[in-house]
């Protein structure tokens, strides 16, 4: 075990390894390749053994497959009624506007978490933190902050580390929000590596998507960051899309 991180409680989590090999599974669980010692994969999957592992959780939006499991007081809803969407992936956002709805959202996602922490998983991966920024205002960052303090004190009780995905401007209330690490979807493209490297201690995990994205993130942050580019569909091994390359 070790201590504790940026934004982590008393009890003690094991957090990830720096600037160690990654691979970003969370399109389907494969063998992970030799040299890999970090590995996320979606919380449907299990871990795998030997490595440390993250469960990637759709913490903030609602996946199109299980919108009709949430209750639909729970979907965001604009000023007519209809249902704030993630147009780029159709996931409906969840709604955080009030601490009841927030409690009540937190419990469905940590029981979710409680089932990465049955599997053996060493963290969690809450993914669209940023969804406040594409709420048309509904939503605000205090809002989303509020929101995954709910998530990560109860993965801290399981001794579960978490990571903050993407949302630069969050960095600074990492503390308040009571995140670990960050998980980074092309800091080296966008030039934000710095940012999560400074708040977090260089315990980034980044994916790049694009050749010109790896070679950025390498050529300033290659001795120091966990960087893999796969393809935007997380592929496995075999179908056609698929990318991984870690140079």
């Amino acid at each position: 075990m070790t201590g504790c991180g940026p934004g982590q409680e008393a009890d003690e989590v094991q957090l990830p390894p720096r600037h160690a090999g990654f691979d970003y599974q969370i399109g389907g669980a494969y063998p992970p390749p030799a040299g890999v010692r970090i590995v996320t994969r979606d919380r449907s999957d299990s871990p795998a053994p030997g490595h440390y592992n993250v469960c990637y959780v759709n913490a903030f939006q609602a996946q199109p497959d299980e919108r009709a499991d949430w209750p639909a007081d729970l979907l965001l809803r604009d000023a007519d009624g209809r249902t704030v969407i993630d147009e780029d992936w159709d996931e409906p956002l969840l709604d955080l506007r009030t601490p009841a709805t927030r409690e009540r959202v937190a419990r469905r996602v940590n029981g979710w978490i409680d089932g990465c922490a049955r599997k053996g998983f060493d963290a969690v991966e809450p993914d669209n933190y940023d969804s406040y920024t594409r709420s048309h205002r509904l939503l605000t960052a205090a809002d989303a902050v509020a929101y995954m303090r709910l998530l990560t004190r109860h993965a801290h009780t399981l001794r579960l580390a978490v990571g903050q995905k993407n949302t630069a401007e969050l960095t600074g209330r990492r503390k308040a929000a009571g995140l670990d690490f960050a998980v980074t979807e092309e800091c080296g493209q966008y030039d934000e590596c710095g940012v999560y490297a400074k708040a977090y201690d260089d315990r980034v995990l980044d994916v790049e998507y694009t050749d010109a994205g790896l070679r950025k993130a390498l050529a300033r942050w290659g001795g120091r960051l966990s960087i893999v580019r796969r393809d935007l569909e997380v592929s496995t091994p075999g179908e056609p899309g698929y990318v991984r390359r870690t140079r």
